[in-house]
């Protein structure tokens, strides 16, 4: 048992829900918000407290996750909590935020006296529920005492990347242009074996015990296969967003990225037509001309 720390966590939908469980679970005193408070409120039977304000959810809080949607989103609701924000507590920021965003990030925390670390986590709904996410994280040596039974409480794995933030980040943006490529052709392979009226099973018996054999493209297409597609692990229009940063990052640094860019259209296209809010496997039905919901 881990000394036990207050831990504000700002953002409570799929990710940051499993988080604060998993932080209760290990004895830590949360205190959870959420911008729709039912989502935060399920974990009052968790002995979470559920604020109605980000001020009130940092109140005494030795660290403040955010779990929020995108960079822009995150530095408004630090804003919100900025008064009650106590100078030397740690802000450990998981939102895959981007790049240019976190230097945003970055500069408001130094401006607010906290200690931050770039900590985006790899892993979807099960792993997140299961404790088991692997945290990249990036901050100062010192403090980082502070924060890692956090990061136990949450993952299997902690993996640090140095004490400048950012890099972090970086890595997150690497990993992820990987895991969306093979999720958008994991949708096209579905979708071409349907067109030309293949079995999918038969491609999976090819490619089993081979270099190309991937559990990843069997659990994404099971998704698709069985119509699982809900509640998400990881949801399109989070994945569409995310694609998008890959894109930016690659733009701003001279690398042109293709394929995160069809990606991030797929997704895109796949939300438009109604299925923003299911698992990102749903970019299936982006290859197919489906009416766009109104």
């Amino acid at each position: 048992m881990t000394d036990q720390l207050t831990v504000s966590v700002l953002g409570t939908g799929i990710m940051g829900a499993a988080m604060a469980r998993n932080l209760a679970r290990a004895g830590h005193l949360v205190r959870a918000w959420n911008r729709t408070r039912a989502k935060a409120e399920p974990l009052a039977a968790d002995g979470a407290h559920i604020a109605d304000t980000p001020a009130e959810a940092v109140q005494g809080a030795d660290v403040v996750l955010t779990m929020l949607y995108d960079g822009p989103a995150t530095l408004d609701v630090m804003r919100q909590a900025a008064p009650a924000l106590r100078r030397g507590a740690a802000w450990v920021q998981s939102t895959t935020a981007g790049i240019e965003a976190l230097t945003r990030l970055a500069a408001f925390a130094d401006e607010h006296g906290l200690v931050f670390y770039d900590a985006p986590v790899l892993g979807t709904r099960q792993p997140a529920e299961a404790g088991q996410l692997t945290v990249l994280a990036a901050g100062p040596a010192e403090g980082r005492g502070v924060v890692e039974p956090v990061f136990d409480a949450v993952g299997a794995r902690t993996m640090w990347t140095g004490e400048d933030a950012g890099s972090a980040t970086r890595l997150k943006l690497v990993a992820n242009s990987w895991v969306l490529a093979a999720t958008a052709a994991t949708g096209e392979v579905l979708a071409l074996s349907q067109a030309l009226d293949v079995d999918p099973q038969n491609f999976f018996d090819l490619i089993a015990g081979g270099p190309l054999d991937m559990g990843y493209l069997k659990v994404k297409a099971g998704l698709v296969l069985d119509n699982k597609l809900s509640p998400p692990q990881f949801a399109v229009a989070t994945a569409a967003k995310d694609a998008r940063l890959i894109v930016e990052a690659g733009r701003e640094n001279g690398v042109r990225l293709d394929v995160a860019a069809a990606t991030a259209e797929r997704m895109e296209r796949a939300a438009t037509q109604g299925h923003g809010d299911e698992d990102m496997a749903a970019a299936y039905f982006a290859s197919f001309d489906e009416k766009p919901v109104d």
